[in-house]
């Protein structure tokens, strides 16, 4: 299974990882800095992974390490969306051992956090490759790490739900709540939203799928419907208005994903393969 997905560009990134690298770093690295003084021992490093699954998160480390020392050489020998097994070798370092040994932490965390969304998305949606339903992310993410957590959960094959609140309307309980209705919230959204944003009404019933057609919503969500809830409201959205595209989501596993899948609708949304996914197990390795 060959993904892609398109690395924020360091302009974006940068502000974040120098972030990270000083929250670490602090004063100084006490260790690396009383046994080396500044750029004077060269070494080589191999990263290696201890556990297999999907790579990502490689560009980014490499990212870590250039901007330590930006002399620092960095080979990758795994490709980014691709699966690795464990013992292999997936990247080659050369460079000034004191921004080698500084930046380590930092790379391998994002490295292991992305890799481990990576290869946990991979899982879903390889139990729903042969139907037409796609996974989407969602917005809980890690603060601060949400631009790259989404860009792992894309490599691992899913797509990517709205980066922030400023992307789409999506209308949830509690909007439909203050509104006093889907109805009235729906009628005011669309007075006041730019062309041409749609917009997504959450539903937890029948009714609410049916107001949600008379008032001409993008996207409907069916939200922790039982199956057959489920099957019924996709039949109904489809003879009312094929134009409407239909999700799912609530409780979504590796276990119910492939049954929410064949009740017809078009995306399955879950925070799982982000929340729910164990860091893939890299260590680095300095050699003279």
């Amino acid at each position: 299974m060959k993904t892609s997905s398109a690395l924020p560009p360091f302009l974006v990134l940068d502000q974040l990882l120098q972030s990270w690298l000083i929250e670490d770093i602090g004063r100084g690295d006490r260790t690396t800095q009383s046994l080396l003084s500044q750029n004077s021992t060269e070494g080589q490093a191999e990263w290696i992974a201890k556990a297999p699954g999907v790579i990502a998160g490689l560009p980014v480390a490499f990212r870590v390490f250039q901007l330590l020392n930006d002399k620092v050489s960095f080979v990758p020998f795994a490709v980014e969306g691709q699966p690795c097994e464990k013992g292999q070798v997936i990247a080659q370092m050369h460079g000034s051992l004191d921004a080698l040994l500084m930046g380590e932490r930092v790379a391998l965390n994002l490295a292991m956090r992305l890799s481990g969304i990576a290869t946990l998305s991979r899982q879903y949606t390889e139990k729903i490759a042969d139907l037409p339903a796609k996974l989407v992310d969602t917005r809980k993410t890690t603060p601060g790490l949400r631009i790259l957590e989404k860009y792992a959960s894309q490599l691992g094959g899913a797509i990517n739900h709205r980066m922030g609140l400023d992307d789409a309307v999506m209308i949830k309980d509690n909007h439909i709540a203050a509104a006093g209705g889907i109805g009235e919230a729906i009628l005011r959204i669309r007075s006041q939203i730019p062309y041409p944003m749609t917009i997504e009404v959450e539903t937890e019933s029948l009714d609410q799928v049916k107001e949600a057609l008379l008032h001409k919503a993008d996207i409907i969500m069916l939200d922790n419907m039982p199956p057959d809830m489920m099957l019924h409201a996709v039949q109904m959205i489809r003879l009312s208005d094929n134009r409407v595209k239909i999700e799912a989501s609530g409780n979504v596993t590796l276990d119910t994903i492939r049954a929410v899948a064949q009740t017809g609708v078009d995306y399955i949304s879950s925070s799982a393969p982000i929340t729910q996914s164990k860091w893939l197990d890299l260590s680095m390795k300095i050699a003279l």
